[in-house]
């Protein structure tokens, strides 16, 4: 089973969720994962104005995935930040270039899920993962989400993402808060959780 890993991130706040999210999928055994992103959209003038530019050099090395590759993989766990209430343009980019593979049918049964950022604790976190699903099950994803089978969305002793639509974390105004653990712990559940469910439907 093969396992892909995809994400946007403009500061890296996705980008460390994404790695968590791949350390729960590695628990499952057999499962290959990869982690890649999606091509940035924005010029390099602007990603220097709002100061991206140097926090996107800690995943620099991460491969660029094209859309025809997705048909490689069982199980593709997407990650975006939230651009108001929705998913990043970048993504949007990335799923706009999937028509053949939807008039094909060639990602039917695939299963996917989604995990996000926002700024602030009520961004749309659920919005955006909703949204997401949308565009999936038009493309013939099975969808998984964050059950509460993890019991880390139940506290309220803290600031914390957490959805049963997926796993999040909040980012602050500034970019200054960075994924608590138990986020973290919530995207590692959710990438062992979701390549179980692929590697059952694989057989």
């Amino acid at each position: 089973m093969k396992t892909l890993v995809l994400f946007y991130s403009t500061y890296g706040h996705i980008y460390k969720m994404a790695e968590a999210i791949a350390e729960g999928a590695r628990e499952v055994a057999g499962n290959e994962v990869v982690i890649k992103r999606v091509p940035e959209t924005l010029p390099p003038a602007l990603l220097d104005q709002i100061g991206a530019t140097q926090a996107q050099k800690a995943f620099e090395h991460i491969p660029v995935a094209t859309p025809t590759e997705l048909t490689e993989y069982d199980n593709i766990i997407f990650g975006t930040p939230t651009r108001y209430g929705n998913l990043c343009g970048q993504m949007q980019a990335y799923l706009d270039g999937t028509g053949a593979l939807w008039a094909s049918g060639a990602l039917v049964g695939k299963v996917g899920s989604v995990f996000v950022s926002t700024a602030t604790q009520h961004g749309g976190q659920e919005t955006t993962i909703r949204s997401f699903h949308t565009e999936l099950l038009h493309l013939g994803f099975v969808i998984v989400g964050l059950p509460y089978a993890w019991q880390g969305q139940m506290g309220h002793e803290e600031v914390s993402g957490g959805t049963p639509y997926g796993a999040s974390t909040v980012a602050g105004g500034q970019g200054e808060r960075q994924p608590s653990a138990n986020e973290l712990e919530g995207a590692r559940y959710q990438g062992r959780h979701t390549s179980e469910i692929a590697s059952k439907l694989a057989r």
